[in-house]
C-alpha cells in the first residue's frame, strides 16, 4: 500500500511538472496598441482574431495604451513584444531626437512593416469655427498626453503662430474627446488615426460635425520642416454629415517588434500579415492597400531580421 501511495505521489509529480513545462513554453505575444476607441486597438485586435488560429501556442494579445510614446516604453521595458507605432515617433525614439534628445539607451526595438496613413482629423461641432487659425483662445483637446497625436497638433498649431499656452489643452483618448465635443465640453479635437475612425464615426451619428482642413501654404510649410508629413484629402463621405473634402497631412502608423523577438516568429507574423490582409481589413479598409512593396514606405528605422527574410524572398531590398 505504501509503496502503491509512493508511485502515485511521484506519478503525481511527473504530471504536474510535464503540465508546467507545457504552460511555460506558451506565451502570449503582448501587442501593445491605443485606445479602445482608435484605429490602432481595432487593427491590433483583428490581427489578433485572424492570426491566432494559425500561430499556434504563441498568441498575439492586444494591450490598449496611451499610444506611440507609451508603445515605445512598453518595447524599451519589455513588457511588449510587438507595438504600433507613428513613424515619427518612431524616428525620434530610435535616433534619440526631438521628444528623446538626450536619452543614451540603446534602442531595443526594429521595423516589421508599414501599415497605412494615419490623417490629422481637426474634428469640431462649432459650426463657427472655420480655420485651424480660430483655434486660438478655444478649449482643445489634443490627444493623451505624451502620444504622437499630441507632439502632431503642436506642430501644426505652431505653424498657424498658435502655442499650447494659446489655447486651453485638454489631454484625452478619442472616445473622451469625442463626448467632449458631444457635451460642448470643449471646441475641437485632434484625432491622428487612419479615417475613418471609429470615435468620430460615433459622434457623427448624433451630432453635426466638421473637420477644418490645412490649406496649401500651411501644409507646405508642415512637410519642408517635418519631412515624414504627407499629404492627404479627407472625403466628405468618410463620415456622416461631411457637407466638403478636408486637406491635411499624414504620418505612417508602424507595426514595430522587440530586437528580442525570435526571428521565425517575426517571419510567421510578417508572411501572415500580408496573406490575410483582405481579412485583418474588416477592422480598417485602408489594411487592403497593404503590400510587401509599399510596407517599407516612411520607416526609416533598420527592420527586424525576421521580418527582413520575408521581404529579401519577395525580391525586396531592406536596409
Amino acid at each position: 500500500m505504501k509503496k502503491r501511495l509512493l508511485f502515485f505521489v511521484f506519478f503525481l509529480s511527473l504530471l504536474i511538472t510535464a503540465c508546467s513545462g507545457a504552460a511555460g513554453g506558451s506565451k502570449d505575444i503582448i501587442m501593445a496598441t491605443g485606445g479602445t476607441a482608435g484605429t490602432y486597438f481595432a487593427v491590433g485586435s483583428s490581427m489578433a482574431t485572424v492570426l491566432n488560429p494559425a500561430l499556434g501556442r504563441n498568441l498575439l494579445s492586444v494591450h490598449a495604451t496611451g499610444g506611440s510614446r507609451e508603445n515605445i516604453r512598453m518595447l524599451s521595458d519589455r513588457k511588449a513584444s510587438l507595438a504600433i507605432v507613428q513613424n515619427d515617433i518612431l524616428h525620434y525614439a530610435y535616433n534619440g531626437t526631438n521628444l528623446y534628445e538626450g536619452e543614451t539607451d540603446k534602442p531595443r526595438f526594429r521595423a516589421v512593416a508599414g501599415l497605412y496613413d494615419e490623417a490629422v482629423q481637426i474634428v469640431t461641432c462649432d459650426e463657427n469655427l472655420n480655420s485651424v487659425a480660430d483655434l486660438k483662445g478655444k478649449t482643445v483637446c489634443v490627444g493623451d498626453k505624451g502620444s504622437g497625436g499630441e507632439l502632431n497638433a503642436r506642430q501644426i498649431l505652431e505653424a498657424y503662430g498658435i502655442t499650447f499656452d494659446d489655447i486651453t489643452v485638454v489631454n484625452s483618448s478619442f472616445a473622451e474627446a469625442a463626448d467632449g465635443l458631444a457635451n460642448g465640453s470643449i471646441d475641437a479635437a485632434f484625432i491622428v488615426a487612419g479615417a475613418p475612425t471609429k470615435a468620430v464615426v460615433d459622434l457623427a451619428r448624433t451630432k453635426k460635425i466638421r473637420l477644418l482642413g490645412i490649406d496649401d501654404e500651411h501644409i507646405d510649410s508642415l512637410k519642408k520642416k517635418c519631412d515624414f508629413y504627407t499629404t492627404a484629402v479627407i472625403s466628405k463621405d468618410t463620415y456622416s454629415g461631411l457637407s466638403e473634402d478636408a486637406a491635411t497631412v499624414c504620418v505612417r502608423a508602424t507595426l514595430v517588434a522587440s530586437d528580442k523577438m525570435p526571428r521565425d516568429q517575426v517571419y510567421e507574423i510578417v508572411r501572415l500579415l500580408f496573406e490575410k490582409k483582405e481579412n485583418i481589413a474588416s477592422a480598417h479598409e485602408n489594411i487592403r492597400d497593404l503590400s510587401p512593396q509599399n510596407a517599407l514606405n516612411g520607416v526609416s528605422i533598420p527592420f527586424h531580421e525576421g521580418a527582413k527574410s520575408y521581404y529579401q524572398e519577395m525580391g525586396i531590398q531592406v536596409n
